[in-house]
Protein backbone atom coordinates (compact mmCIF):
# COMPACT_ATOMS: atom_id res chain seq x y z
CA UNK A 1 0.00 0.00 0.00
CA UNK A 2 3.08 2.34 0.60
CA UNK A 3 4.76 1.42 -2.55
CA UNK A 4 1.34 2.13 -4.46
CA UNK A 5 1.38 5.91 -2.52
CA UNK A 6 4.56 6.68 -3.25
CA UNK A 7 4.77 5.67 -6.98
CA UNK A 8 1.44 7.36 -7.26
CA UNK A 9 3.00 10.70 -6.02
CA UNK A 10 6.21 9.76 -8.00
CA UNK A 11 4.06 9.84 -11.21
CA UNK A 12 1.95 12.78 -10.44
CA UNK A 13 5.18 14.96 -9.39
CA UNK A 14 6.76 13.90 -13.01
CA UNK A 15 3.40 14.82 -14.78
CA UNK A 16 3.80 18.17 -13.22
CA UNK A 17 7.21 18.48 -14.43
CA UNK A 18 6.04 17.28 -18.06
CA UNK A 19 3.44 19.86 -18.26
CA UNK A 20 5.86 22.48 -16.89
CA UNK A 21 8.43 22.00 -19.90
CA UNK A 22 5.91 22.27 -22.00
CA UNK A 23 4.57 25.80 -20.80
CA UNK A 24 7.92 26.63 -21.29
CA UNK A 25 7.90 26.16 -24.59
CA UNK A 26 5.25 28.72 -25.41
CA UNK A 27 6.64 30.84 -28.52
CA UNK A 28 4.57 34.21 -28.79
CA UNK A 29 4.45 35.50 -32.50
CA UNK A 30 4.65 38.93 -32.69
CA UNK A 31 3.80 40.36 -36.35
CA UNK A 32 6.79 42.46 -38.44
CA UNK A 33 5.69 45.71 -40.06
CA UNK A 34 8.43 46.36 -42.58
CA UNK A 35 9.30 42.51 -43.37
CA UNK A 36 8.44 41.96 -47.35
CA UNK A 37 7.77 38.25 -48.48
CA UNK A 38 7.32 37.72 -52.37
CA UNK A 39 6.60 34.27 -54.43
CA UNK A 40 8.03 33.96 -57.72
CA UNK A 41 9.01 37.77 -57.64
CA UNK A 42 5.24 38.30 -57.11
CA UNK A 43 3.32 39.71 -53.54
CA UNK A 44 1.20 37.08 -52.48
CA UNK A 45 -2.37 38.26 -52.22
CA UNK A 46 -2.76 37.50 -48.46
CA UNK A 47 0.42 37.09 -46.61
CA UNK A 48 2.25 38.25 -43.30
CA UNK A 49 5.32 37.58 -41.65
CA UNK A 50 6.19 36.73 -37.66
CA UNK A 51 8.99 36.74 -35.33
CA UNK A 52 8.93 35.39 -31.73
CA UNK A 53 8.49 38.34 -29.16
CA UNK A 54 12.20 39.26 -28.03
CA UNK A 55 10.69 40.50 -25.06
CA UNK A 56 9.40 37.29 -24.13
CA UNK A 57 11.75 34.80 -24.03
CA UNK A 58 15.31 36.26 -22.46
CA UNK A 59 16.96 33.26 -22.16
CA UNK A 60 16.18 31.61 -25.32
CA UNK A 61 16.51 34.80 -27.95
CA UNK A 62 19.15 33.59 -29.65
CA UNK A 63 17.82 30.53 -31.04
CA UNK A 64 13.93 31.91 -31.43
CA UNK A 65 16.01 35.09 -33.54
CA UNK A 66 16.31 32.02 -36.19
CA UNK A 67 12.51 31.37 -36.42
CA UNK A 68 10.34 33.09 -38.71
CA UNK A 69 6.49 31.97 -39.17
CA UNK A 70 4.76 33.21 -42.58
CA UNK A 71 1.18 33.49 -43.53
CA UNK A 72 1.13 32.22 -47.37
CA UNK A 73 -2.11 32.49 -48.42
CA UNK A 74 -4.27 30.18 -46.17
CA UNK A 75 -1.39 28.25 -45.19
CA UNK A 76 1.20 29.04 -42.27
CA UNK A 77 4.82 27.93 -42.90
CA UNK A 78 7.48 28.27 -40.10
CA UNK A 79 11.09 29.00 -41.18
CA UNK A 80 14.40 27.83 -39.46
CA UNK A 81 16.59 30.07 -41.00
CA UNK A 82 20.11 28.52 -38.97
CA UNK A 83 19.09 25.12 -39.90
CA UNK A 84 17.43 25.67 -43.33
CA UNK A 85 14.37 23.34 -42.93
CA UNK A 86 10.67 24.82 -43.36
CA UNK A 87 7.75 23.36 -41.51
CA UNK A 88 4.07 23.54 -42.43
CA UNK A 89 1.87 25.14 -39.54
CA UNK A 90 -2.00 24.08 -39.07
CA UNK A 91 -3.43 26.48 -37.82
CA UNK A 92 -5.19 24.85 -34.88
CA UNK A 93 -1.67 24.90 -33.34
CA UNK A 94 -1.77 28.86 -33.51
CA UNK A 95 -3.77 30.71 -30.60
CA UNK A 96 -4.70 34.25 -32.06
CA UNK A 97 -4.25 37.17 -29.64
CA UNK A 98 -5.13 40.23 -30.95
CA UNK A 99 -2.71 40.86 -34.20
CA UNK A 100 -0.40 38.48 -32.64
CA UNK A 101 -0.16 34.74 -31.90
CA UNK A 102 1.32 32.41 -29.35
CA UNK A 103 1.97 28.49 -30.10
CA UNK A 104 4.15 25.67 -28.70
CA UNK A 105 6.84 23.92 -30.20
CA UNK A 106 5.90 24.25 -34.17
CA UNK A 107 9.31 22.42 -35.33
CA UNK A 108 8.02 18.55 -35.73
CA UNK A 109 9.75 16.26 -37.78
CA UNK A 110 6.91 14.84 -39.56
CA UNK A 111 5.39 18.68 -41.05
CA UNK A 112 8.87 19.16 -42.95
CA UNK A 113 8.43 20.93 -46.10
CA UNK A 114 11.14 19.90 -48.30
CA UNK A 115 13.28 23.30 -49.53
CA UNK A 116 16.40 23.98 -51.54
CA UNK A 117 18.67 26.59 -52.59
CA UNK A 118 18.80 28.29 -49.18
CA UNK A 119 20.67 32.12 -49.82
CA UNK A 120 20.75 34.71 -46.95
CA UNK A 121 22.22 37.76 -47.88
CA UNK A 122 22.16 41.44 -45.78
CA UNK A 123 20.91 44.13 -48.31
CA UNK A 124 21.28 47.40 -45.87
CA UNK A 125 18.58 47.66 -43.62
CA UNK A 126 17.12 44.36 -43.82
CA UNK A 127 17.92 40.45 -44.08
CA UNK A 128 16.88 38.69 -47.63
CA UNK A 129 16.17 35.08 -47.02
CA UNK A 130 15.20 33.21 -50.62
CA UNK A 131 14.28 29.63 -50.81
CA UNK A 132 12.82 27.08 -53.10
CA UNK A 133 9.67 25.40 -51.57
CA UNK A 134 9.49 22.05 -52.59
CA UNK A 135 5.52 21.28 -52.52
CA UNK A 136 4.86 24.73 -54.63
CA UNK A 137 8.16 24.67 -56.64
CA UNK A 138 8.10 28.55 -56.27
CA UNK A 139 10.70 30.81 -54.93
CA UNK A 140 9.98 32.30 -51.61
CA UNK A 141 11.91 35.68 -50.42
CA UNK A 142 11.73 37.11 -47.06
CA UNK A 143 12.71 40.18 -46.17
CA UNK A 144 13.31 40.56 -42.56
CA UNK A 145 14.37 44.46 -41.09
CA UNK A 146 17.00 44.55 -38.95
CA UNK A 147 18.70 47.41 -37.03
CA UNK A 148 21.78 48.69 -38.59
CA UNK A 149 25.25 47.96 -36.68
CA UNK A 150 26.01 51.53 -35.28
CA UNK A 151 29.26 50.08 -33.65
CA UNK A 152 32.42 51.90 -35.71
CA UNK A 153 30.50 55.36 -35.19
CA UNK A 154 30.43 55.13 -31.40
Amino acid sequence: MLIALISAAAHSSTAGQAATSTDAVRVHWKALEMAQLRLDDKAPLKWNVYQPDKKDNKKDKKKNSDLVLVLLGHRYLMLDTKARLVYMVPLSDLQAQGKDFESGDLAQPARLIPSTDWTQRDVGPAELFRLTLGDYGSILEVSLPHMPDLRPFY
